[in-house]
């Protein structure tokens, strides 16, 4: 009888994606996308994106999922631009407005020292529209339950934010860059920036600009990845 001979499969050694995440894609959406277009057996990303969010998003694949972890605790850099005077239960533009306030009160000073207490090694609460779990159930579940941060009980944690810079030139538009640690949530802290000046803050837009070295000009936007893909495998088959 002839001997069979198997070939043992050579395991996917990996890459590491860079992609320039659209505007109202969700993080699950950008690796559903990928995946298919790349026919990647495993892949996962490094640091979800809020759907109204745009900008750097690391995905890897292969045995490199096995660095995910390492890549979600290096630092964020965002920029954006909150509102001041209005809130909403999601603290951006994905629910309807629910409160106004006054901004007249508001100088240079409070919002610098308001910058200042929002600086540095601080507890935060994250807003009820996330993806944390309580008691088994993702908080922004029960927010679309209708249930409010007075309802729920969500634990504060310590975050760092390194850096905290705005500009007030537009005036109750602010824009701003920000450098933090894992776990912060920028709406969070436009949450709090809003209280801090006496008023109320929401989050109209928002760009991951950097996690660790790797830098969103360097991404790719998900067209530019499938063109690539496409290219590749038409070279190896030719």
């Amino acid at each position: 009888m002839e001997d069979k001979k198997y070939i043992q499969p050579v395991p996917d050694p990996g890459e590491v994606i860079l992609i320039d995440k659209p505007l109202t894609w969700t993080s699950f959406d950008v690796t559903k996308k990928l995946k298919f277009a790349g026919k990647f057996k495993k892949i996962g990303h490094a640091g979800t994106l809020d759907p109204l969010a745009t900008g750097l998003l690391i995905l890897c694949t292969g045995k490199m999922t096995k660095q995910i972890d390492s890549y979600q605790a290096q630092e964020k850099e965002y920029s954006g631009i909150l509102v001041l005077g209005k809130t909403t239960p999601s603290v951006d533009l994905e629910t309807e407005f629910d409160a106004e306030f006054p901004t007249d009160h508001i100088t240079s000073e409070i919002m610098q020292e308001a910058v200042n207490t929002l600086t540095g090694k601080i507890l935060q609460i994250p807003p009820i529209y996330s993806a944390i779990q309580v008691n088994g159930k993702r908080l922004y579940e029960l927010a679309r339950k209708g249930k409010t941060d007075a309802d729920v009980e969500i634990k504060s944690r310590e975050v760092e934010v390194k850096k905290f810079e705005i500009n007030a030139t537009n005036f109750p538009e602010i824009t701003f860059s920000i450098v933090c640690s894992k776990g912060t949530y920028v709406r969070s802290l436009v949450r709090d920036f809003g209280t801090a000046c006496q008023s109320g803050a929401y989050l109209k837009s928002l760009r991951r600009e950097r996690i660790g070295d790797y830098h969103v000009k360097d991404a790719l936007t998900i067209e530019q990845f499938i063109e690539k893909k496409n290219s590749s495998l038409a070279e190896s088959q030719s």
